[in-house]
């Protein structure tokens, strides 16, 4: 397969094939490129439905201007723990940047925020280690602080040191849950509503009823499997001796 970096024509290739629904495999292979780089690809710039050549270019060319002087003072990137490859760390930080807006979180610093925070062993950052992290100005740290506190999607600590840190709390995926069943019964409530007003029986009142029925059914569904799974979000790491060791493929 051809080495190098994606040029203008490949990108609009790639454009041309999200446009007609292709796998991304597909696109691979017309490109005789791995499915990997077309992956990393769209969703560092966009995502599928937001993918779109010039712009997918131009941030990769200003990706590569602000990398070139480090580059040209031989600097190496910064160490992380337990063997861990920058590069392969900040482009799934890229990627699951994406992913976290296109799940609702619209502003990209504050999704940034977020997915610093969940890929750090920790869970729990102060805003000068954000800061230096995110390579961004403090204001935007505090800025983006603010409104995941005001959703529940971090709450701050005091450390030893009276340092207030930043963290993920685990339970934050069970209560993300239970407000989607929330959201789910209103629309079920709603729905019912309107079958007594549009007249039971009628086309419009059996199709609001059924629509009733599907939500119904798919709220109690997550409200048990949250429920049942909720204790998941505690299982701790299994520990070894030598922590940094390479597990064993054979064992059982």
């Amino acid at each position: 397969m051809p080495g190098g970096r994606l040029t203008q024509k490949d990108r609009q290739q790639i454009a041309l094939g999200l446009a007609d629904n292709l796998p991304y495999a597909e696109i691979a292979r017309r490109l005789e490129r791995p499915t990997s780089t077309i992956t990393r690809e769209v969703m560092r710039n966009g995502g599928p439905t937001g993918y779109r050549a010039d712009l997918a270019h131009r941030a990769t060319e200003r990706r590569a201007h602000r990398r070139k002087p480090a580059s040209s003072r031989g600097a190496e990137p910064a160490a992380l723990p337990h063997g861990r490859d920058p590069e392969a760390v900040a482009e799934y930080e890229e990627q699951f940047t994406t992913v976290m807006m296109q799940s609702g979180l619209s502003n990209k610093m504050m999704a940034r925020v977020m997915v610093c925070l969940l890929t750090t062993d920790s869970g729990s950052m102060t805003a000068a280690e954000l800061v230096q992290r995110l390579q961004v100005s403090p204001a935007s740290i505090s800025k983006s602080i603010t409104f995941l506190e005001s959703q529940a999607l971090v709450r701050r600590e005091r450390d030893e040191g009276r340092r207030e840190r930043y963290v993920i709390d685990e339970n934050l995926w069970y209560q993300s849950m239970v407000a989607s069943v929330r959201a789910l019964t209103q629309q079920v409530e709603v729905s019912r509503q309107g079958v007594g007003i549009l007249g039971p029986g009628t086309p419009a009142a059996v199709r609001l009823e059924n629509v009733a029925r599907f939500l119904d059914f798919v709220s109690e569904s997550l409200a048990r499997a949250a429920e049942q799974a909720r204790d998941i979000l505690y299982t701790k790491a299994e520990t070894t001796p030598d922590s940094t060791a390479t597990p064993n493929p054979d064992r059982g």
